[in-house]
């Protein structure tokens, strides 16, 4: 920032100089121009930034908690009996008053709805539920995913439609209340859930953590309603797992950390 400080000040006197020195009608205009060369930079070097981390992502395991209903995760007849009361109600679709609010709680129903999925629950709900919000949404990216496949797995096809279609900031929103909501139901079966896991999964978890962070806290520079969405997550920067013993020892320490950043993200 400094180097481009002085860069900027170095233009500005050349185009000070060129137009005569005069002083007059000119002043502010030059300042704005200033201004605008900064800012440009600034987004400029951020958009940068956040495609790497955007790659690094793609890179990534998905995390078996989003494939449960795949068979990543198979329950016995007992575990299927006691239904999960921990889930999000499809009916707080009806809640959801911004557009950030929508992306977030349309990502993180659909890992619900996995998860219900799963325990061989009524799924309907969560279908109007999650068609409803992508009605609101109305966000073409959309179909960059591959049939079938959730907005929930946050894909680079998906992240680079979005970038094209001016809701870049939107893809790291639907990320960050993806993963809050994946750490959430794993604390509350880590016996079940994480059982799929394996270390590399393990230390994929908590690697997203960093890259969504990362992001939105450069994001957040010109973005303010960013901000709350980066401070939500932050507390979680305590996860830094290598393995699945680390996960979980790190999650549950981290339970009540979790629960306030789902909270924050999908009331």
């Amino acid at each position: 920032m400094k180097k481009l400080s002085i860069f900027a000040v170095a233009f500005a006197a050349m185009v000070f100089a060129a137009c005569g020195g005069k002083k007059s009608g000119n002043t502010v205009e030059t300042n704005d121009s200033i201004k605008s060369f900064e800012q440009a930079q600034i987004e400029a070097a951020i958009k940068m930034h956040v495609d790497s981390l955007a790659s690094e992502m793609g890179k990534l395991k998905q995390l078996p908690v989003i494939q449960a209903s795949n068979g990543t995760i198979k329950l016995t007849k007992e575990e299927l009996q006691v239904k999960p009361d921990y889930l999000i109600n499809p009916a707080a679709a009806e809640n959801a008053a911004t557009l950030a609010e929508k992306y977030r709680l349309l990502s993180a129903l659909q890992v619900d709805k996995e998860t219900a999925k799963l325990y061989e629950m009524p799924i309907d709900e969560y279908d109007k539920a999650i068609a409803k919000l992508a009605a609101d949404i109305n966000d073409p990216s959309f179909k960059a995913i591959e049939e079938d496949a959730p907005v929930s797995e946050t894909t680079e096809a998906l992240y680079n439609a979005m970038n094209e279609n001016g809701r870049i900031n939107y893809f790291w929103q639907i990320a960050a209340a993806s993963l809050v909501e994946q750490l959430y139901l794993a604390n509350q079966n880590q016996d079940k859930f994480l059982a799929a896991f394996d270390d590399e999964t393990a230390a994929n978890s908590t690697f997203r953590i960093v890259l969504i962070l990362d992001a939105l806290d450069r994001l957040s520079e010109y973005d303010s309603d960013i901000k709350p969405v980066a401070d939500a997550l932050a507390p979680l920067d305590v996860l830094n797992a290598t393995t699945v013993a680390e996960l979980k020892a790190q999650l549950a320490e981290a339970k009540d950390k979790i629960i306030a950043a789902r909270q924050a993200l999908v009331k």
